[in-house]
């Protein structure tokens, strides 16, 4: 089952952005500045109950007048609603209905898509507070806070009714799932074939061959692979053809599903800002990657130091990724990508034992200790895993929220060596033990009473 996805749609200033990080639990709109997306419309990745979800949170819908109304088949809020499992309509309780209300839902009706009414900024209010919306004809308006989080809960979870939790590890029967991703005609659909060994999906020198993600499965070396080709991301600007639209959302899908992802990069081609944000948002989803430069066969020596120069400094973020030189249409080095890619999958979903952890923890900071805070040192005791996919660690001690980011990156390299954690995204967490003494009084004995009287008196 694909990942469900919703659309935020209403007039300006009615919470969509503070409902969009209520759902993907962030503290920032721009999540996602996924490129190819116009400005007003931002993906995000949510996840209730082991549910997960993307979230598309678009700019204000001002109709006011029938022309903007029909040009909104043309703008960003109707890709979204045109992608989107559900919309979700988002109007102000505290404002009541406005013109504007009605000539959205108006909108909506005519679409046929399925509808849900949410009377945000309903803080404190009941059902009966919002029944003037009732007049919209979207059904029951559902009173929400997305600022205090009131009624959002019940709200994910009747979205979510129908959506299977997220399937452990276990349940996969060891298939390695590869998504490919990149931009048009950087040789994703070329790269399918050349492994499996045939012209399984259509590929060709014109960019934007491939509409749909596409999943095919194949064995190499007695391991099972579910390859994804997605469609290529293009830049804002050349994104025109509606049906291209689609390609967006299928290739974060596709993300979500994967347990590795290799993202390719055309050698002939700068290394933009797009690819930065690409692979940014790959490693934010937690998801293992590879990189590869296609089409380095026949390149020049000079153009290939400038590749090389490009990646150290478009792409410093990714110094744990894996990074591999190929071709694509003639097979060179792809071998060295699918040992990368199998290495990628082993280290995203191994099991990280507590004594070693604890072992690397404590040398870790026999080496390197933590900075102290206003004359205390800061004390990290134990270690854990705390998840997989990506491996997640747990480390508890004392004062841990006034770690520097310096030495939780120092931690993180020093993990990631010591379990040779290439290609993954290693997470650490950190909790801070409760104090038993604190908001407790010491009782003072009798005679530490008549002490402090003395010495009150005598210095008084």
């Amino acid at each position: 089952m694909s990942t469900p996805v919703f659309a935020l749609v209403g007039r300006p200033n009615v919470g969509k952005s503070t409902l969009f990080n209520r759902f993907t639990g962030t503290r920032d709109a721009l999540v996602a500045d996924f490129p190819g997306l116009t400005r007003d419309r931002q993906y995000g990745r949510g996840e209730f109950e082991e549910k997960r979800f993307i979230v598309v949170d678009t700019g204000g819908l001002s109709p006011e007048s029938a022309d903007a109304l029909s040009a909104l088949a043309e703008q960003q809020a109707r890709m979204a609603i045109d992608e989107a499992d559900e919309v979700l309509f988002i109007v102000d309780a505290q404002a009541g209905v406005m013109p504007s209300d009605r000539d959205i839902a108006e909108y909506l009706r005519k679409l046929g898509k399925k509808v849900r009414l949410l009377a945000n900024k309903a803080e404190g209010m009941g059902r009966a507070t919002v029944a003037d919306f009732f007049g919209l004809g979207l059904g029951e308006p559902l009173p929400i806070s997305a600022e205090h989080g009131d009624g959002v809960p019940p709200l994910l979870r009747s979205l979510l009714a129908n959506t299977e939790p997220t399937p452990r590890e276990e349940e996969d029967n060891g298939r390695i799932r590869v998504a490919v991703v990149g931009r048009p005609n950087a040789g994703k659909s070329t790269l399918v074939n050349r492994l499996l060994g045939e012209d399984r999906v259509l590929s060709s020198d014109q960019p934007g061959t491939t509409r749909d993600a596409i999943s095919v499965f194949f064995e190499w070396e007695g391991r099972g692979f579910e390859l994804i080709d997605t469609a290529g991301i293009r830049r804002r600007s050349r994104v025109s053809e509606v049906i291209e639209k689609f390609s967006i959302v299928k290739a974060l899908q596709a993300i979500e599903r994967a347990h590795v992802v290799i993202a390719m990069v055309d050698a002939r081609e700068e290394i933009g800002m797009q690819d930065a944000r690409l692979m940014g948002l790959i490693a934010h989803h937690g998801r293992a990657l590879v990189l590869a430069v296609n089409k380095w066969d026949s390149l020049p020596g000079d153009q290939r130091r400038s590749v090389k120069d490009q990646v150290d400094f478009r792409l410093p973020f990714l110094d744990f990724v894996s990074l591999n030189f190929i071709s694509a249409l003639h097979g060179s080095s792809l071998r060295e990508l699918m040992e990368d890619v199998v290495e990628a999958y082993e280290a995203t979903t191994r099991d990280l034992p507590t004594p070693e952890l604890n072992r690397v923890l404590e040398q870790a900071v026999e080496r390197h200790a933590p900075h102290a805070v206003l004359g205390r040192h800061i004390k990290l005791r134990y270690a854990h895993q705390s998840g997989r996919n990506p491996p997640s660690i747990m480390i508890h001690g004392n004062q841990t929220d006034k770690l520097k980011d310096s030495y939780k990156s120092y931690l993180t390299n020093v993990f990631r060596q010591a379990f040779k954690l290439k290609g993954v995204p290693l997470r650490l967490e950190f909790k801070t033990g409760d104090n038993p003494f604190k908001d407790k009084k010491n009782v003072l004995t009798g005679r530490q009473i008549k002490k402090r009287r003395r010495l009150t008196e005598r210095y008084r």
